[in-house]
């Protein structure tokens, strides 16, 4: 690792024997145009610096000339700007791979994350509380990187600066050292006062004939993707409406105009050598690629030409409606992922447990496991298959059934005295009688509580619907407690929900327990209650007794 006479560190490599030098994110900000660049939406970005790679769906702006293992930067997505890198990484597909991602719906990593800002490399940097550096203008297309012109997603061009090349090798070839710690020789290279006179770049700009071929080609976009599909009924289109809905979608989402690459804010009919819609729109009619009509002043498109040449030999764009759909899209999912995290936090977790007893016990020692611990199911079923394949176990003839009879241990474990006692069961069958000879035990997990094991069966919450006096239903829920649910917060809610008077009442012979009763029959708005504070269906039973059936 290499650090700065501050203390940052400013390069660093990965493996005991490797000699590629990758930039740290304090390096890239004063150096952003080092590498090639794929930015993502704000909602990824801390996923991102908590650990995680980068996926393809979560890239909206890439660099074209990038290769699998190519070193690039990861910065959050800006209209008309790049953001600062966030992140350093390789990638694992190619520029064609991401830039098909649309049309073949493609899933994956993109990136392999190496280093973030806020990670633990970031944090030995002196200057770790430093603030974000503003977005920056998207550089020109002068500039070049590693000899070669670079693209972004939508097909424009960017690069890097010759300048930045002979800085990145003017590195000394030497090993670094093991311990992080600062490099005499590193001084002459003047690294940070390189990248600190690094001459300031013109923002680029579009004259207003860039921004008329620019509109052009969206008109053009829009008749061959989109107008091309719509039924004759359709037309006449008023051109306000043409304009919103057709033509805006369909600008380019940057463009190369004579000093540097734009974003598509910078596409506007105000700034193009027409002025207005209605002037831009005629001469659209003029060269044939549209049909107008002007009544009272107000003009329609009343059809569009398909076999003009210019739209035969179009060669379609990403446009600003694409990469919105997509940002939309990637937060649209970011936001389920949250909602779906934040409903799965606050579930309440019910798991039912056995703890070794009696004829078991013995079987658990053979096994070579503590009589101690609470065992759920699927590791009663994983110490059983062991132990089975273990002793040879399993009946040659059928594969299906288990000789027990051949292994005291567990002959006692699945033996009841209530039942007969076979040599050889079903796998099932002997799972199912080693749990009815063990303790019963279950564990309820609740955010505001924490875990709670209590010794016993898990019992469900009980919904039932009985006829009272005067013949009028009502809705009793018994069984709430041991789930953490307060009888009266319930009744409370239950009160508003179902519009219906509520109460509760110690329930007959168990004092230590209460009954939530509401009036009528509301199974499904309780059941629905339930299940918005976290209760798992399958811990909710319900019977209506006036005439239904349980569920």
């Amino acid at each position: 690792m290499y650090l700065s006479n501050e203390g940052d560190p400013l390069w660093f490599t990965i493996g005991k024997d490797s000699d590629a030098l990758i930039p740290t994110v304090f390096t890239l900000w004063k150096q952003p145009e080092l590498l090639p660049f794929l930015s993502t939406p704000a909602a990824v970005v801390p996923k991102m610096v908590g650990g995680a790679d980068l996926m393809i769906p979560g890239v909206v702006q890439h660099s074209v000339s990038i290769a699998p293992d190519q070193l690039v930067s990861i910065t959050q997505y800006h209209r008309g700007k790049l953001g600062p890198p966030l992140a350093v990484g390789r990638m694992a597909v190619s520029a064609e791979t991401l830039m098909q991602a649309d049309e073949k719906d493609l899933k994956g990593k993109a990136v392999y994350v190496l280093h973030t800002w806020k990670d633990s490399l970031w944090d030995l940097g002196t200057s770790k509380k430093m603030d974000v550096p503003e977005p920056r203008d998207i550089p020109s297309p002068t500039e070049k990187h590693d000899g070669k012109d670079v693209e972004d997603r939508e097909g424009s061009t960017q690069s890097q600066t010759e300048d930045q090349l002979n800085l990145a090798s003017t590195l000394p070839e030497i090993q670094a050292d093991e311990e992080a710690e600062a490099v005499p020789g590193l001084d002459s290279l003047k690294l940070e006062d390189a990248i600190d006179n690094k001459s300031e770049q013109s923002a680029p700009v579009l004259s207003p004939e860039d921004v008329s071929s620019c509109l052009r080609s969206a008109v053009i976009q829009a008749i061959q993707a989109t107008l091309s599909s719509l039924p004759s009924s359709t037309f006449p289109i008023p051109a306000s409406l043409f304009w919103t809905n057709y033509v805006l979608p369909a600008r380019p989402a940057q463009a190369l105009g004579s000093t540097g690459l734009v974003d598509s804010s910078a596409i506007d009919i105000k700034q193009s050598s027409h002025k207005s819609v209605k002037s831009f729109l005629k001469a659209c009619a003029k060269e044939g690629l549209i049909k107008l009509k002007e009544t009272k002043g107000d003009v329609v498109v009343t059809g569009i030409f398909l076999t003009h040449p210019a739209v035969n030999t179009h060669r379609p764009h990403r446009t600003v409606g694409s990469v919105e759909a997509k940002r939309e899209k990637a937060e649209v999912r970011e936001r389920k992922e949250k909602e779906a995290e934040e409903k799965k936090r606050g579930e309440i977790r019910a798991l039912e447990l056995w703890k070794p007893y009696g004829p078991t016990i013995g079987w658990f020692i053979a096994a070579e496991k503590t009589t101690e611990d609470l065992y759920s199911i699927a590791n009663i079923q994983d110490i059983f298959n062991t132990y089975v394949s273990s002793k040879n176990l399993t009946n040659v003839n059928e594969q299906q059934y288990i000789n027990v009879g051949e292994d005291v241990a567990l002959f006692a474990a699945t033996s009841n005295k209530n039942k007969e006692n076979p040599e050889f069961l079903k796998r099932d069958d002997a799972l199912k009688r080693i749990r009815d000879n063990m303790q019963e035990w279950h564990e309820i997990k609740t955010e505001r509580s924490g875990v709670v094991r209590k010794k016993g069966q898990l019992k469900p919450i009980s919904i039932t619907v009985k006829m009272r006096q005067g013949r009028k239903a009502a809705t009793l829920i018994t069984g709430l407690e041991v789930y953490g649910i307060e009888p009266d917060d319930l009744a409370d809610e239950l009160r508003k929900a179902c519009a219906s008077s509520t109460s509760v009442y110690p329930l007959h012979g168990k004092t230590s327990e209460l009954e939530v009763m509401v009036q009528g029959k509301q199974i499904k708005i309780v059941t629905d209650c339930l299940m918005a504070r976290g209760v798992p269906k399958r811990w909710i039973v319900s019977l209506d007794q006036t005439g239904g059936k349980k569920k």
